[in-house]
């Protein structure tokens, strides 16, 4: 039972909230304030039926000598009060100004781990659709290329967390934090905080990539900010539905009770495997509307030589896939090359020497390829080593 926690055992929670999150938890969950001695403390009375359930109370002076070993009473008689366990009781205290977005891996796991690797990627991917949300609320018209405002800069940097996991499958949680309560006549702030707007494009994001993924609409691409997509974001998506074991993704939101709770088709998405089948085509039309072909200049690393027999006698069709940038993102671009170009290439790979290459930039059959006129730079490419 909770109730059996020593104090100490919670020092943890202790550090992870504060009083102000917790008096704003209690403000919005039944609790009366029966007294308050501004900065020093409040007194807080849950009723009951038959009586008081329960009352506490909650230091703010946070530069007494005891404030610590207060602030831990304080949390250990809540978590009596619910019969709560301190991950329980953190996620309940952040909630109230924060939006949690869970992220629950569906697949086999003998002891409930996942591969390290696994876990990296799932990382880096949530980052990437943070940021595809954030950019796309921020202005639904950014191209995802190039520098974002700094709001959007600020709640990467500031309001996002990664919470507590939950027990069951492997979940991951992503905090993002309100911040604090704006004043009833604030002048020139926004009615919504920007943390939420974030969350809400995210999730009618998801759920639209969910929605093309099963049935494609080209009319889609004419409203992609309405609908919070990005290519950048569904990139995410994919790249999270990777591992060959897994069954589905499941992705859920649970709203601040702070803010009323933004107007969805739904806060429960499930990318299941006839979803995922869908995630490349979607990926690909929004790169190819985001991104039309455009001439480019490429310095990388050949990282593979083809050869593809035509079937017409002896000839045959050469190509390259270089390591480059593109926009700052590292990605594997596919080069057609023929006769003392490809040559070129085969000495460049062989002395693992960069190489230059242009043409027209286009994403095509689940693929960056350049098309065109190709040109090899071999000045460029010398000036390189």
């Amino acid at each position: 039972m909770v109730k059996g926690i020593p104090v100490g055992d919670l020092r943890d929670v202790a550090l992870a909230v504060s009083p102000p999150a917790v008096s704003q938890y209690l403000a919005t969950h039944d609790w009366e304030l029966e007294v308050r001695d501004d900065d020093v403390k409040e007194i807080w009375r849950l009723p009951g039926e038959n009586g008081p359930l329960g009352r506490i109370m909650l230091p703010l002076a946070t530069d007494y000598v005891d404030f610590s070993r207060r602030f831990q009473e304080t949390i250990q008689a809540l978590a009596t009060i619910y019969d709560w366990d301190p991950a329980q009781l953190v996620e309940r205290i952040i909630a109230t100004r924060a939006d949690l977005f869970f992220v629950r891996l569906d697949q086999e796991m003998i002891d409930g781990t996942i591969p390290f690797r696994q876990a990296e990627t799932t990382l880096e991917a949530l980052f990437r659709m943070m940021k595809a949300a954030a950019t796309t609320a921020d202005d639904p018209t950014h191209s995802h290329r190039g520098r974002r405002s700094a709001t959007v800069t600020e709640f990467l940097e500031e309001n996002i967390r990664l919470g507590h996991t939950k027990r069951g499958s492997f979940v991951f949680t992503v905090v993002s934090r309100l911040g604090d309560v704006m004043p009833e006549h604030a002048v020139d702030m926004p009615q919504v905080p920007f943390a939420r707007a974030a969350m809400a494009t995210l999730a009618v994001g998801l759920n639209s990539t969910r929605k093309l993924a099963l049935h494609w609409d080209d009319r889609a691409l004419e409203r992609t900010g309405e609908l919070g997509l990005s290519a950048n974001l569904v990139e995410s998506v994919l790249e999270l539905t990777q591992p060959h074991d897994l069954r589905a993704l499941d992705l859920s939101f649970d709203w601040a009770a702070a803010e009323p709770s933004p107007v969805l088709e739904s806060s429960r998405i499930v990318i299941d495997r006839d979803a995922m089948a869908g995630l490349s085509r979607v990926r690909e039309r929004l790169v190819r509307n985001e991104e039309p072909p455009r001439h480019e200049t490429l310095l990388g690393i050949v990282r593979t030589l083809n050869r593809d027999d035509l079937g017409d006698g002896d000839e045959e069709a050469t190509s390259i896939v270089l390591s480059t940038h593109v926009d700052g993102r590292s990605r594997k671009v596919h080069v057609p090359l023929a006769g003392t170009d490809y040559e070129w290439a085969i000495a460049a790979h062989q002395s693992k020497r960069p190489i230059v290459v242009s043409g027209n930039l286009s994403f095509e059959r689940g693929a960056w390829r350049l098309t065109g006129e190709v040109t090899v730079d071999r000045r460029l490419s010398d000036r390189s080593t």
